[in-house]
């Protein structure tokens, strides 16, 4: 009787199982055919590029990016700031469009993102064309990016959070404490700014940490009071006056200030976008041609076949060995990307776009191989930086012929560490587990989490690390043509803005992917040229299978913990660490 019990359990186990793969393979079917009826739309004369940015804002995103929640059950698309840079340059010489009609809610990105989209609307409107950006309440990102725009409206009952900004990072050291863990940490010689490690064994952050901190938050705060001062004519004073005083309690006050044109409803807003129009404002809605962003991209253009191009390599997330995906660098793939760039003879030049807090040494390495064969292949090498281009992020781009990075990119951080628990107390008098062994060698029992190192294991991996920083520190110099001192002068793990960083010569130019991607051609006498991108990206039915059987939870994760996802990131990501870290001496949240 159990038996057959058991079988019919998992019989009905299996049955639901089939019914949840076939229902969300419905949903999947219908949000991709919805995506390809967007095909159809027509952009007529009079257009208006509709731009909803909502969420998180990926440093790519594909055709047919069709992103999966399995707790909503509903599909949706992820906005790329590839393809957002892209239509706004499209539709600024399009004779179609005659304006943007920007919509931000709770955009989350970061600085040097936001810097980037800014950018985009600025070459906009410097054909003369204009932009209307609204929402119901603006946050400080939502209203970096619309403060760009020619008109800013706001909802009358809306609200306006400008206050400065802040970093914080979580510390683990009394918790470890309470559980008896000890976090043995090895960093390499006078690595004193790389503070990855310091929340398991501090409880508040270093001087060094907190003098770097301070530095690089200050750098893009100043950048982003630069550009709004500039854009609305407000000075950056009067910016940080009334970040101080909490000024905009009231939405009036954000008037009175010159921030935005005014408080309006959304159909106002319509109507001043049908007036710009030429449009009635008695007539319907409908006679205003509002064009979806996902909609335009697909419009056909000239695709380029045949032409020679220039290869950009994205390279998005923590460094690790292995494949990795669209959101992490696996050394596998991304090394094969570059690969293949290098032996496509219609590829002239390959820009690497890094996007990277670092992540593991022996990975970073392997990409590093590539580049150093590009380099002995001729063709020119550019990297351009995006939000991060930290520790290993920066190991892989050493050896570009020119780095661009943006004012407020966050790099440098040149240094390693490594991190192994000393668990034994814990499971001794918290759990009550012990350990006994037999080992043939005194030490072959090293990278045990069960006891401590004693004091020749300790001096053996201090050995391994400050190697591994010689190592790190001498690609560098090469790559920069600095003497290694120089460069362990500035580096110790000391992270910069992009601003300081091309002061102390880490990087050669101020701009944005595109500057970069024009300097590459430029370098390989490209005229007429198209854009080649890689790798390519990963299905997204692959995604969603890969999300299925658990491979990727974060979404998930995100879903339920809400804010203190972070929390729970930074404490997985710790303990997935293999080997020595070339990575971003924190976690920041930066609000």
């Amino acid at each position: 009787m159990n038996f057959l019990k058991s079988l019919l359990a998992s019989m009905l186990g299996t049955f639901l199982a089939i019914g949840l793969m076939f229902v969300v393979v419905i949903v999947i079917v219908v949000a991709v055919v919805s995506s390809e009826d967007e095909d159809k739309e027509q952009v007529s004369q009079n257009s208006v590029l509709h731009i909803k940015l909502e969420g998180a804002i990926a440093e790519r995103s594909a055709e047919k990016n069709i992103e999966f929640n399995p707790l909503s059950m509903e599909a949706g698309k992820k906005v790329g700031l590839d393809h957002f840079i892209a239509d706004l340059k499209k539709a600024k010489n399009d004779e179609h469009i005659v304006g943007i009609f920007l919509e931000p809610i709770n955009v989350l990105a970061a600085p040097s993102t936001l810097l980037d989209m800014r950018r985009a609307i600025e070459d906009f409107r410097s054909s003369g064309k204009w932009v209307v950006a609204y929402a119901e309440n603006y946050g400080q990102p939502e209203y970096y990016i619309a403060s760009a725009a020619d008109e800013v409206y706001m909802y009358p009952e809306g609200t306006f959070d400008w206050r400065g900004m802040n970093a914080e990072i979580m510390f683990y050291k009394k918790l470890f404490d309470k559980l008896g863990v000890e976090a043995q940490v090895i960093r390499g010689p006078n690595n004193k700014f790389k503070s990855a490690v310091e929340p398991f064994i501090y409880d508040h952050m270093s001087d060094e940490n907190r003098m770097q901190l301070k530095t690089f938050i200050s750098d893009i705060w100043n950048v982003m009071l630069d550009g709004i001062s500039h854009s609305r004519g407000v000075d950056a004073a009067a910016l940080n006056l009334y970040a101080d005083s909490l000024t905009f309690a009231k939405p009036e006050a954000v008037v009175e200030a010159k921030l935005i044109n005014g408080l309006r409803y959304r159909d106002e807003v319509v109507a001043t976008l049908k007036s710009k129009c030429g449009i009635d404002a008695a007539d319907g809605d409908d006679e205003l041609n509002l064009v979806k962003m996902a909609s335009y991209h697909k419009q056909k253009e000239d695709d380029g076949a045949g032409k020679e191009s220039v290869a950009v390599v994205y390279a998005v997330g923590a460094i690790e060995s292995g494949e990795g995906d669209d959101e992490t660098i696996g050394s596998e793939r991304i090394a094969a990307a570059l690969k293949k760039a290098r032996e496509d003879a219609k590829v002239k030049a390959i820009v690497l776009r890094v996007n990277s807090p670092g992540g593991s040494a022996l990975a970073s390495d392997v990409i590093w191989r590539e580049t150093e064969l590009i380099k002995q292949s001729g063709k020119p090498f550019y990297v351009s930086m995006g939000d991060y281009a930290a520790s290993g992020g920066y190991y892989i781009a050493c050896s570009a012929d020119k780095i661009y990075a943006n004012s407020n990119t966050i790099t440098g951080s040149i240094g390693v560490f490594g991190v192994i628990p000393n668990m034994q107390k814990f499971l001794d008098e918290k759990i009550g587990i012990t350990f006994d062994r037999y080992e043939t060698n005194p030490h072959a029992d090293l990278v045990s989490v069960y006891k401590p190192l004693d004091a020749a294991e300790m001096k053996a991996m201090q050995t391994m690390i400050g190697d591994i920083y010689n190592d790190f520190t001498g690609k560098v110099a090469k790559g920069r043509k600095m003497t290694q001192a120089q460069v362990d002068s500035i580096g110790q793990g000391r992270v910069w803005s992009g601003e300081d960083a091309k002061q102390i010569g880490l990087v050669d130019e101020i701009g944005s992917l595109s500057d970069c991607i024009a300097a590459a051609a430029s370098a390989a006498s490209l005229t007429d040229y198209q854009v080649k991108e890689l790798p390519a990206m990963i299905d997204p039915f692959q995604k969603f299978v890969e999300q299925l059987s658990g491979a990727q939870e974060a979404s998930v994760a995100k879903e339920l913990l809400g804010e203190q996802y972070m929390i729970y990131k930074q404490l997985k990501e710790a303990t997935q660490w293999q080997g020595a870290q070339a990575r971003l001496p924190f976690i920041l949240n930066i609000n």
